[in-house]
């Protein structure tokens, strides 16, 4: 097996694993019959960034990334159907997952009919899907700034932090020896800001032994 099959397998393993992580707060909304402290946007956002990089894939006919935005596409809408079932919002569940779906067809719009096929195709679809990655990775920073000034860790999760750093830092080598910095780039702020929640569970160490219990989210 050569490093980049290696590689291949690294974020099939790490990015599953990451995406089962939801997973946790299934298991929390069958437990309780309640979607109550769980987070539905992470779902909704992360299904249409699977769906984004599952075509760039199939565009680019690299069967890693199909494979693992095949998978977890197919978590994310299990995910949103056990969220809607529980939920009692699901007048606004069924708003927002329509705004999604209208925002998918426009994009599927431009991208299939709009642009000529080719590279200026996969170029702006890399482009796009890159600008989205890398906007879910920054956006919990403000919660880290609450968690520097209040030194509160409950509302993230060190297994999950482990999951992005090895997902972010797999897909990132894996970016580099295909040349693909539609790949490479747009995981590097999940390996940095993964650093950066490493950094506060050492330096919190003292609230989370006296709060040990920290619900796990998806971030």
């Amino acid at each position: 097996m050569d490093f980049l099959q290696l590689l291949s397998w690294a974020c099939i393993i790490f990015t599953v694993g990451m995406f089962s992580t939801g997973l946790t707060d299934l298991k929390k909304m069958q437990a309780s019959k309640s979607a109550e402290n769980v987070q539905f946007l992470p779902f909704l956002t992360t299904c249409l960034n699977n769906l984004g990089w599952l075509y760039y894939g199939i565009l680019k006919k690299d069967g890693t990334v199909v494979l693992v935005n095949v998978i977890g596409a197919v978590l994310q809408i299990v995910y949103i159907v056990f969220y809607f079932h529980y939920t009692k919002e699901k007048r606004r569940v069924m708003s927002q997952t329509l705004a999604a779906g209208a925002v998918l067809a426009c994009a599927w719009f431009y991208f299939t009919t709009l642009l000529p096929h080719g590279e200026t195709q996969l170029a702006q679809l890399g482009l796009t899907c890159s600008v989205f990655t890398v906007s879910m990775y920054l956006s919990p920073l403000t919660d880290l700034v609450a968690i520097v000034r209040s030194g509160n860790l409950e509302c993230l999760s060190f297994p999950l932090t482990v999951a992005t750093f090895f997902t972010s830092s797999s897909w990132t080598l894996y970016g580099l020896q295909m040349n693909d910095y539609y790949i490479m780039v747009p995981n590097t702020p999940g390996i940095l800001t993964s650093l950066i929640r490493f950094y506060l569970f050492w330096r919190f160490a003292s609230v989370r032994q006296t709060s040990p219990s920290y619900r796990l989210i998806q971030i």
